[in-house]
């Protein structure tokens, strides 16, 4: 048995197990709806970490196209246009944090 609150539409707008403050019925666990909300909870989940995971990726290629740029292994140059001016974009960026880059990349290592 599942404890739901719906808006005035009637549409799901919480499910859990447990009852719960401001609930205003009940689904079997077994229901086609309680299947749905949890299947499409599932896909938001999913879908929250590969937009997580995407922008992490995006670090590793800056961060490694700068390493091949320092190693001269390539030039900015040898880049797309537009690729050029995203990246010099995103470098200003960083410069312009100065102290919080460092900041931000110390919370990811745990040390804040």
């Amino acid at each position: 048995m599942f404890y739901i609150k719906r808006n005035a539409e009637g549409e799901l707008l919480r499910v859990q197990p447990e009852p719960f403050e401001g609930m205003n019925g009940e689904l079997t666990a077994d229901s086609e709806e309680a299947r749905a909300w949890f299947s499409n909870q599932n896909v938001e989940s999913s879908l929250l970490q590969l937009k997580q995971s995407d922008l992490d990726m995006i670090r590793v290629l800056e961060d490694l196209i700068d390493v091949l740029i320092k190693k001269g292994v390539v030039r900015i140059t040898d880049l797309p246009e537009a690729a050029q001016s995203k990246l010099m974009g995103r470098s200003r960026a960083r410069d312009a944090l100065g102290g919080m880059n460092r900041l931000i990349n110390d919370e990811e290592r745990g040390l804040i």
